[in-house]
């Protein structure tokens, strides 16, 4: 399948407001890494809409790079790579310029790395299996849902 920047967008949305928020909810809920005070909101939630927002960004240069290839494709490992380069922009962008709802603490980072990684893989996954069945017409017309 070679996505077009919709399809990528579409993709996207749709995988982290599900397999995404599906993953961040027992972060979000305290079940799983570190106790957050009560009168503090828990960073995950917000850091994953930044992942759609900061990636929605990055589809476009994606979409672009993809016009270079021969088969106009984007391979798996490109995904890692990508997947990747986006965690340490996004950590970066965190820790020193900061963003709202989102703290820079260094504690923090450690269990962004979990739950970024976590979400990551569910998402990749999700899309190179699930999507597949569930979705055959995904596979034929660039990766749109719609």
């Amino acid at each position: 399948m070679t996505p077009t920047l919709l399809g990528r967008w579409q993709t996207r949305l749709f995988l982290l407001a599900t397999v995404g928020a599906l993953i961040t909810l027992p972060f979000h809920l305290g079940i799983i890494g570190p106790i957050i005070p009560p009168d503090h909101i828990p960073p995950y939630f917000p850091i994953l809409g930044y992942v759609a927002l900061f990636g929605m960004l990055w589809d476009i240069l994606y979409i672009y790079m993809q016009q270079f290839r021969w088969d106009r494709d984007w391979p798996g490992a490109f995904q890692l790579f990508a997947g990747i380069w986006e965690a340490v922009f996004l950590i970066c962008i965190v820790k020193f310029l900061g963003l709202p709802g989102a703290p820079g603490e260094i504690v923090l980072i450690y269990w962004f790395t979990i739950h970024y990684s976590l979400v990551w893989l569910g998402v990749y996954l999700v899309s190179q299996s699930i999507m597949r069945i569930l979705f055959p017409r995904w596979r034929f017309h660039g990766g749109r849902l719609l």
